[in-house]
């Protein structure tokens, strides 16, 4: 049996994982979709105050309450920044930490630095109504799930501790149907790294929807023994 914690993307909720969370649990193993402050079950608390540091804080203390001593730990988009963050505190309990096309932050680096011009404007734009709240991108309004997303999550770097480097095994998914996308850079990084285990998924942004065999396939991969 393996332990699974799953990070959902910016302005979403944990629903993103439901059919990944149900396949691995049907395969017996035990699943934590983490519930980030603001966001999703959890949009009643959202406040201008929640930094990056607090999500990271969420996913830690939420690990400890499952009870989970070794797992695998699996981040879509934003949570990306999140998981990377969490590897710095857990990294020496972390098996294998799967970016699904994902931000992937360096020492010191924010969202903000490894984004561009258009996320930037949208980012700024986007809370002008409700400081320190962004709303969902241009297009994504249409998911009413969707809420706010609070602003500085975005601006806060991410500090690598030492603690990220005891992570066993590093996995990228990229979704390479989805144009443009920022997230190519990231893919080509680590493409040729020996040290990253790299798929290429025919998929949108939401590889979970539209590639859940194959998701699941190399989660349930990421989970065996190296």
């Amino acid at each position: 049996m393996t332990d699974y914690v799953l990070v959902h993307g910016a302005w979403g909720g944990g629903w993103s994982y439901d059919r990944l969370a149900a396949d691995l649990r049907g395969a017996g193993h035990r699943v934590l979709v983490a519930a980030l402050t603001g966001l999703g079950t959890r949009a009643d608390e959202l406040t201008p105050a929640i930094d990056l540091s607090r999500h990271i804080g969420d996913v830690v203390e939420q690990v400890e309450a499952a009870g989970f001593d070794r797992f695998v730990l699996a981040a879509h988009s934003y949570g990306g920044m999140v998981a990377t963050g969490v590897a710095t505190r857990l990294g020496a309990r972390t098996d294998a930490l799967v970016y699904i096309d994902a931000f992937l932050p360096g020492d010191g680096q924010s969202l903000w630095d490894i984004t561009g011009d258009w996320e930037h404007k949208q980012y700024i734009d986007g809370q002008r109504d409700r400081p320190g709240c962004v709303a969902p991108l241009p297009g994504l309004e249409r998911d009413a799930r969707l809420g706010r997303h609070p602003l500085l999550t975005l601006l806060e770097p991410v500090r690598f501790t030492g603690g990220e480097a005891a992570v066993k095994r590093r996995l990228y998914v990229f979704a390479e149907s989805w144009s443009p996308t920022p997230f190519a850079r990231f893919h080509d990084a680590v493409a040729a790294d020996p040290g990253w285990e790299v798929h290429r998924a025919d998929a949108g942004h939401d590889v979970m929807a539209d590639q859940p065999v194959q998701l699941l396939q190399i989660m349930l991969g990421a989970g065996e023994p190296s």
